[in-house]
């Protein structure tokens, strides 16, 4: 347990505080975690009520504590990385892994990863996995300080701190005032949350204290002068200290009296007792205080020394007195100010001036000391002096590790530097190309643009007007400004200078864009293998790997899937010979499950998934090789709604920046309402269908990508029209997916028996025939017939009431394992067998759809399918109603939700049991907040104790 805070000799007037605290933290002890939001002015106790409280349990529970400060705010995650006590030196393997990750990452040529993204889940996995070994707290005091990042993760960790041992406490200030840090306080009450508002102390209680600390009550002179500090209890105790330094003060306090001469000597304000205090260290310890404070709330010995150009053991004999004299505490392997005041009181009391150069001179320091550079940009920062020689080229040479964990630093830092003056135009190159490239890593691709433009004015070196020109025309190419993408990439091929790297990184864009803006595949393809053979010829395997990927698509859209699949494990061969390129790799692997499944390779599709995932949580990364949008899609064909439903929940609100290459486009967001939607719809909840599709229909659809992803959406808005008795609205909402542009990927044929269903239905034969042409048309493209050929023979049995094509496509999805399709494709045999008159094998058939459509719970599908039969005078038969579904109880829970709750009972951590199932973190997350909801329990001591209930109970009835 490590508290950076001294307990108060007297803690009075917070009982009330303290019992809910202590009550907080025996739940904790016991399994079940709550969320606890302790605020109040500054002095007023707060951390003093928590270091009270914490060190007063039976020491279960593991104590983290972080403290933001002003200095830090702006850096992603680092509160919540001092508060884990992630560093490289760490016993832990797993915080030294984190931070080793944190240091290494870089962005990618073109986009980085979101690194903030991958941490915060390496953090959350970090947490899961403490609080399974042991009950644990964690603390976040100054609140009002932390980064946005660690906002973010605190929220998600309140998200789920009831299921676990985990008891959050954070503690703020009322000012200064943040929209982000009052968002997260309502969420936390919102929540279920509780809240502690410390107030002044009463009279009394400061009579309480003041006896405490002197042994005596005050008398009316020492009750006049408490009085002063207004009931703050940091105030008072500065007080009652200067009084206890004052010797010859000694007997009037043993009376509890004070003569007037001894008033006069009180300090009258907080900094007069502050600067009493420092009154008692010497003077070259009193300066030594100040250039700490330049540091920080928390501060190393080492950096310290590095600042100072001393030895620790020069230092140790001034710091020993800081403790002593009550302004600095011991923080395990680091030393904290006492108070965040008496920090800020030593800051403040150095000008202006001396301050900036002091920045300045420690953040040489630090970097000559090899600090990470974070800490160097932090001073850099709060200097705020651009312009030095030496600050301009450490950015410069710093801007990519900076882009990784803090890009809005990294652009500041050099948008400070172009700003400043006189510059030369090497350095307005380099700073430029830097600011280009951290911009748009960091997805702000219209200023990213803006600067690409600017950097191709002055750019000297062939290689930075070639990276400058890839990015600009990424930035257009992602606002749907195809031709103007093209434009920027051919202009830049057709410079003679132009390095053979990036001419094969270009032509491999070229061919992206000229795919989506013409849709000239040829075109696409002799530019892709021209990419291929020069990114081969220099080694380069982003080029190559991304040339490879073209092929892969043009391959795609032309339906030649065998030839597809060759492509994407080829670049998946080649980046596997890479560290780098996780966008493109992640891309690759996408492809290659798609190219299964458009061959009908469903099996071969699931395991690759599997494997991915497996091997991805192997190399501790965040659990997700594929995208969970994939994942998603592969698992809603394979009638595995709920996982689907999960991977789906796990991928959040904002799914942009899961496509590969860095353009953060909408298709997954639109495929994510699309497929959420669509099984909402199938299941009846119409609600939820309907929230989805307004989210994904207020998404705009710009790009060719766009267009790709907006099937599912489009088939779940006419399954949501169809529900609501208007079939033609529905007919015509889906007849949208008729209508392909050259080189647009987007699989019709998987919709259009669905849409020739609808077309009998509104009697528009021409729509269906319309439908069927579309699929023919498909099905002879594919080189190898698939899922295309198998669609156009649901579609011309239906047309022509031939149960003869509808048969063979129910004996290929059988022999494929292809349960929705089947589903659908039974129900629809049964019913062109009832209209011939074959009764008895259309309720077989009926029978065996029902059930297929119970298995995923599409109670719509079960309706729909009964009606359409019994106008034709057939019914289910005998076997009367399936039993509806459970809804609570383990019952309710699906095969994956029971495994999920097996080894959560077991005692395993979520990244335990994302590695025993293949899947990735937040999915299981979703799964255990699934289960929680089922069982009506609100914590995973609970899942265990249902779980042992449940076992006795299976064993007295067997």
């Amino acid at each position: 347990m490590m508290i950076p805070v001294e307990l108060p000799p007297v803690l009075a007037g917070r009982d009330k505080e303290l019992a809910v605290l202590r009550a907080a933290l025996d739940a904790a002890s016991q399994g079940r975690g709550s969320v606890l939001w302790v605020e109040g002015e500054a002095g007023i106790g707060k951390s003093s009520l928590l270091a009270a409280g914490l060190t007063g349990g039976d020491g279960t529970c593991e104590v983290l504590w972080g403290s933001a400060d002003q200095l830090s705010h702006r850096f992603p995650l680092r509160v919540m990385l001092d508060c884990l006590q992630v560093r490289l030196r760490s016993p832990d393997p797993r915080r030294a892994r984190i931070a080793e990750f944190l240091r290494d990452r870089r962005p990618g040529l073109f986009a980085a990863d979101d690194v903030s993204y991958t941490a915060t889940e390496m953090l959350v996995s970090l947490v899961d996995e403490l609080c399974t070994e042991t009950p644990t707290v964690l603390v976040l005091d100054d609140v009002q300080w932390a980064d946005e990042a660690s906002l973010m993760l605190w929220h998600r960790l309140a998200l789920t701190a009831e299921e676990l041992p985990l008891l959050l406490v954070s503690a703020t200030r009322p000012v200064p005032y943040r929209q982000d840090v009052q968002t997260l306080r309502a969420a936390t009450l919102r929540r279920g949350g509780t809240l502690l508002s410390l107030g002044a102390l009463s009279a009394d209680d400061v009579r309480t204290v003041v006896t405490g600390v002197l042994r005596a009550p005050p008398g009316p002179g020492l009750s006049r002068l408490v009085g002063r500090a207004m009931g703050n209890p940091l105030y008072l105790r500065e007080l009652l200290d200067a009084l206890m330094r004052g010797q010859a003060t000694g007997a009037a306090l043993a009376e509890g009296e004070l003569p007037d001469e001894v008033l006069e000597r009180v300090p009258a304000s907080f900094a007069d007792a502050l600067s009493d205090r420092l009154s008692v260290v010497s003077a070259p310890t009193a300066q030594m205080l100040r250039t700490a404070a330049l540091l920080g709330g928390e501060f190393a010995v080492t950096d310290l020394a590095a600042l100072l150009r001393r030895t620790a053991s020069d230092l140790a004999e001034g710091l020993q007195d800081a403790v002593a004299a009550g302004l600095v505490v011991s923080v395990g392997d680091q030393l904290a100010f006492r108070h965040p005041l008496i920090r800020q009181a030593l800051y403040d009391s150095m000008p202006a001036a001396l301050r900036a150069a002091l920045h300045c001179e420690a953040a040489r320091a630090l970097a000559a000391a090899g600090a990470e550079p974070l800490r160097v940009a932090q001073q850099l920062l709060a200097a705020g002096r651009p312009g030095d020689e030496w600050a301009r080229a450490w950015v410069v040479e710093a801007a990519p590790a900076l882009a990784a964990r803090a890009p809005d630093i990294a652009t500041e830092l050099l948008q400070r530097e172009l700003q400043a003056s006189p510059l030369d135009r090497v350095d307005q190159e380099a700073l430029t190309v830097q600011l280009v490239r951290v911009l748009f890593g960091a997805g702000r691709h219209a200023e990213a643009a803006d600067r690409a433009r600017q950097a191709l004015t002055m750019a000297t070196r062939p290689e930075h007007r070639a990276e400058m020109s890839s990015i600009l025309a990424r930035t257009l190419f992602d606002l749907g400004r195809n031709e103007e993408a093209v434009d920027v990439v051919r202009s830049a091929l057709g410079r003679a200078d132009v390095p053979a790297v990036w001419q094969a990184r270009l032509l491999a864009s070229l061919s992206m864009f000229a795919r989506a803006s013409t849709g000239d595949l040829d075109t696409a393809d002799d530019i892709a293998r021209e990419a291929l053979r020069i990114g081969e010829e220099t080694g380069d395997a982003f080029a190559t790997a991304y040339a490879l990927t073209d092929l892969w698509m043009t391959h795609s859209v032309r339906r030649h899937h065998d030839a597809a699949l060759g492509y994407a494990e080829r670049a998946l061969a080649v980046l596997d010979e890479a560290a780098e390129h996780a966008d493109l790799r992640a891309f690759a692997l996408d492809g290659r499950i798609f190219s299964l499944q458009n061959l009908g390779r469903w099996s071969e599709a699931e395991a690759i998934l599997r494997r991915t995932r497996a091997l991805a949580q192997r190399a501790d990364g965040p659990g997700r090789g594929t995208s969970a949008v994939t994942a998603a899609v592969l698992l809603y064909w394979l009638g595995q709604w709920d996982d689907a439903l999960a991977e789906l929940g796990a991928v959040g609100p904002d799914a942009t920046g899961v496509t590969y290459a860095g353009l953060r486009e909408r298709g997954p967001v639109l495929l994510r309402h699309g497929v959420t939607a669509m099984i909402a719809g199938h299941r009846g909840d119409s609600a939820a269908a309907a929230e989805h599709l307004r989210a994904g229909h207020a998404l705009p659809v710009r790009t060719v990508a766009d267009r790709e992803n907006r099937d599912f959406l489009l088939a779940a808005a006419a399954l949501a029209a169809e529900q609501e008795g208007e079939p033609a609205r529905a007919l015509s909402l889906l007849s949208t997916l008729l209508d392909r542009a050259p080189g647009e990927m987007t699989l019709r044929y998987q919709w259009m028996p669905e849409l020739v269903r609808l077309a009998l239905r509104a009697d528009d034969r021409a729509v269906g025939r319309a439908a069927l042409q579309a699929c023919q048309d498909e099905a002879r493209a594919e080189s190898r017939p698939g899922r295309a050929a198998v669609a156009v023979r649901r579609c011309q049995g239906l047309l022509d009431d031939d149960p003869g094509p509808l048969r063979e496509a129910v004996g290929y999805y059988r022999s494929v394992g292809s349960p929705v399709e089947l589903a659908e494709t039974l129900e629809d045999l049964a019913a062109v067998l009832a209209r011939r008159g074959q009764q008895a094998e259309a309720r077989t058939l009926l029978g065996e759809a029902i059930d297929r459509y119970g298995a995923v719970g599409a109670a719509w599908d079960i309706r729909r399918a009964e009606g359409r039969l019994r106008r034709h005078g057939v019914r289910r038969g005998v076997r009367g109603p399936r039993p509806a579904r459970a809804r609570v109880g383990w019952e309710a829970l699906t095969p994956t939700e029971t495994r999920v709750a097996v080894l959560v009972a077991q005692g395993r951590s979520t990244p335990d049991i994302a590695r025993e199932l293949y899947l990735s973190r937040r999915t299981v997350q979703t799964h255990i907040s699934h289960v929680l909801g089922k069982l009506g329990v609100r914590s995973r001591v609970e899942i265990a104790r249902e779980a042992l209930r449940r076992e006795k109970l299976s064993d007295t009835g067997s």
